[in-house]
Formats: structure tokens, C-alpha cells, sequence
């Protein structure tokens, strides 16, 4: 899977916002509803905690669908953020952006796993080099 589109964007206008409801929608069976808002929310700040160093990326591929990142999804990747086992992360792998689930297992190099049976681990053997480039931190997808 590569990611591509690397330039920034403004997501929203600065002082954008929202209404924010006070009750929780049901994904079960249905519920009244409750018809009163509980104020609005900043998407901005909401979505983005390092705004300096949050990117968005639009993904091409099939390799992290099993963690619900698909074919022209957008993501939000924060440089700011440092790398660590489990997280999902964009990395410079021979010169190209990918976008995996880090593994760190000890004593040994990292791994960059996909979530996709379908496409391999990408393992390093020594002198090779993996540049994590930031930390995915949201998916933007259609429904």
C-alpha cells in the first residue's frame, strides 16, 4: 500500500464548528432520539493536536484494510507523534511511503505489518533502513 499526495492541506477553516449532540446514537436497535445540541465542537482541534506537524495522505491499496484503512481513504499522519509498537505509522521504505502497523520485537529490527493476509510482513535485514515518517492518528472514508 502507498500513500500519496504528501503536500498539506488546511482541513478546515480555523474557526469552523459543529453541533454536538448529547446523546449517543444507537448502532443496535434504534432509541428515541433526543432533540437538543450540547454546544459545537472545533474539528480542528478536535482532529489535530500538532497542527505544524499533522499531514493528510490519500491511500492506495488494499494492505491495511483489515484495520479499516481503504483504497482512497485519507488519513491523518502527526509527525510530532513518536512511533511505537502496535501503532499504525507511514514509513520511507527503498525510497517509497508506505503505510503499515509498526512491531518492534525486542532485540530484533522492526517490522512494518500489514493487515491484509494477502501482502507480505516487510522485514529488514542489517544495514537496511526504514525511516518512520509520522503516526496515523484518524481515517477519513466515505460511507
Amino acid at each position: 500500500m502507498h500513500v500519496t499526495n504528501t503536500q498539506a492541506v488546511t482541513i478546515l477553516e480555523p474557526n469552523f464548528t459543529i453541533p454536538v449532540l448529547l446523546w449517543k446514537i444507537q448502532a443496535g436497535f434504534p432509541s428515541p432520539a433526543e432533540d437538543y445540541a450540547a454546544g459545537t465542537i472545533n474539528l480542528n482541534t478536535h482532529l489535530i493536536h500538532h497542527p505544524e506537524a499533522t499531514f493528510v495522505l490519500r491511500v492506495s491499496g488494499h494492505s491495511m484494510q483489515g484495520a479499516g484503512i481503504f483504497d482512497g481513504d485519507e488519513i491523518l499522519v502527526d509527525r510530532a507523534l513518536t512511533p511505537s509498537d502496535g501503532r499504525i505509522v507511514v514509513a520511507c521504505v527503498n525510497g517509497e511511503m508506505t503505510v503499515k502497523r509498526l512491531r518492534l520485537p525486542p532485540g530484533q529490527p522492526p517490522l512494518l505489518v500489514p493487515e491484509n493476509p494477502e501482502f507480505p510482513t516487510i522485514s529488514f535485514q542489517e544495514g537496511e533502513e526504514c525511516q518512520i515518517w509520522g503516526v496515523v492518528t484518524r481515517v477519513l472514508h466515505r460511507v
